[in-house]
């Protein structure tokens, strides 16, 4: 059991405040955002919300520890900004597992990782930091989600696959088993992926070339 701090004011931090509150030994005792993002009132969901940039002074790294559930933003690249900077400044995270998930107690998972409810995490596999696996999805044996991916609901990541740093999967999308997506890949909703994909593309479901759209390029 920790006291938490949660990065953000918005629907990723209240679903992760109500899934801490019902489903984990962890008490979440405040947010934090930058300080133009502060509301008003100075709280959420009933709690204190502190900069960003003051957040030592008002909860220490050796009293709570942090947890930063949020959106795919720049193709997560802001998840991982915020996780990054958290623990440079010597913060350890917690990762909330639902305990509706079907997993075994052995699974590696990292760091700051969010995962909900009727996920079916096969054995071998690995999940690494500050993954998000939403609702519903099946990871199937021997894959290796890698850092600071995403994936929505109802996907499909078949037997030995990778599934690369900073991915997006979508609701509904199916990979191959065997199947490595590079860095950056943005898999659309409904799309099947039958072969190895190119680093910051764009997939979608009525193609199995990559779009000549940059998954850089696209903003959630």
């Amino acid at each position: 059991m920790a006291d938490v701090v949660i990065f953000g004011t918005r629907d990723f931090a209240s679903l992760a405040h109500f899934y801490l509150q019902h489903d984990s030994e962890h008490r979440v005792v405040g947010f934090t955002v930058h300080r133009q993002y502060v509301p008003e009132s100075a709280t959420f969901e009933g709690l204190p919300v502190v900069p960003f940039e003051e957040l030592e002074s008002h909860f220490s790294p050796a009293s709570v520890r942090a947890f930063a559930p949020l959106s795919p933003n720049r193709m997560n690249r802001f998840r991982a900004e915020i996780f990054g900077e958290l623990k440079s400044r010597g913060y350890s995270c917690i990762s909330y597992i639902s305990t509706r998930a079907t997993r075994f107690p052995q699974t590696p998972i990292g760091e700051n990782c969010f995962i909900l409810e009727d996920n079916t995490i096969q054995p071998f596999v690995l999940i690494g930091h500050n993954v998000v696996l939403w609702s519903g999805n099946h990871i199937g044996h021997h894959s290796t989600i890698r850092n600071h991916a995403f994936v929505t609901s109802h996907v499909v990541v078949s037997g030995h696959c990778v599934v690369g740093e900073y991915c997006f999967l979508g609701v509904n999308a199916t990979v191959k088993d065997h199947i490595t997506l590079a860095e950056g890949t943005l898999v659309g909703m409904a799309a099947n992926i039958a072969r190895d994909t190119e680093p910051w593309s764009l997939y979608k479901a009525d193609s199995t070339r990559p779009s000549k759209v940059s998954s850089q390029d696209i903003n959630f």
